[in-house]
């Protein structure tokens, strides 16, 4: 039998932000990935992580989408970890071990995780098709678009102003089509405002099995590198509003360290618990 929680991410009241469901195990090996599929489908959350204790402050973690396993998620990274902290089982500087490598994690009730070292990985040339998937027609950005990765490649895509944003029409299916074609989780929309957040932000990722997230950890801090990559932004905190257009508004912080270094964190809530039996 095996305790599970569901905690939304990013948010500090219930029923806000990204929802992650997190399984704690107690074995020192992970369970077949057949069967924590078969789990991640059941609970229908965008992510499950699945996370065992490897070492005194050493946690190796594991993240399931209904469809398939994915090398990292923030949002279930956040969720894990201030789900440890709040059962006394995490404290202060941690180390996450995941597919897309070794991460420090501060396990706090606002949790803050380093991100692997970023890359813009290609420039997309033909960008009125990226564009067409997610409705907007005949725009040219001042800003390129890139697929970004600082742990899963994203395509980073400029949009002219948050109102365009949050009535964005997105074709699912040319949207999972073109993520398959860059090789990428995603196509993140994005809108620069000065209203106290860094930007406005949307997250596509069909392909994944998630239509639409209202929280974006990783996509948010390879959005991080993009702005600083060309001038935007500077090192220094700052923040990405998501889900809006959802109903579930969520605020992304990230650092951007004078090495370059990304961290994203934020706050999370534990909706509820319960027990697998199968």
């Amino acid at each position: 039998m095996y305790h599970y929680y569901v905690v939304d991410a990013f948010t500090e009241r219930a029923f806000g932000g990204n929802t992650a469901g997190v399984v704690l195990l107690e074995e020192k090996e992970f369970p077949y990935e057949t069967w924590m599929l078969k789990v991640a489908d059941e609970l229908r959350y965008s992510e499950t992580a699945f996370v065992r204790r490897q070492d005194d402050g050493v946690w190796h973690l594991r993240y399931f989408t209904p469809r398939a396993e994915v090398e990292l998620c923030g949002h279930a990274t956040i969720a894990t970890f201030a789900l440890l902290h709040s059962l006394g089982l995490a404290s202060g500087p941690c180390r996450a071990l995941t597919l897309a490598g070794e991460l420090e994690v501060i396990a706090a009730p606002k949790v803050m995780m380093q991100m692997a070292k970023p890359r813009i990985i290609s420039t997309i040339e033909a960008t009125a098709s990226v564009y067409d998937a997610v409705g907007i027609h005949g725009y040219e950005p001042e800003l390129p678009v890139q697929v970004v990765s600082t742990g899963l490649p994203d395509i980073m895509l400029p949009v002219p102003s948050v109102e365009v944003l949050n009535t964005l029409q997105p074709n699912m299916e040319a949207i999972a089509a073109l993520t398959a074609h860059y090789e990428a989780i995603s196509i993140h929309p994005f809108a620069l405002s000065d209203d106290g957040y860094t930007a406005h932000v949307r997250d596509f990722a069909p392909r994944c099995g998630v239509p639409e997230e209202s929280a974006t950890g990783t996509a948010n801090a390879a959005l991080t590198h993009f702005l600083a990559a060309h001038a935007v932004i500077a090192e220094g905190e700052h923040s990405f509003l998501q889900g809006e257009a959802m109903g579930r508004p969520s605020t992304v912080a990230t650092r951007l360290d004078a090495d370059g270094t990304v961290w994203v964190g934020g706050s999370a809530a534990i909706v509820a618990e319960g027990a697998l039996l199968a």
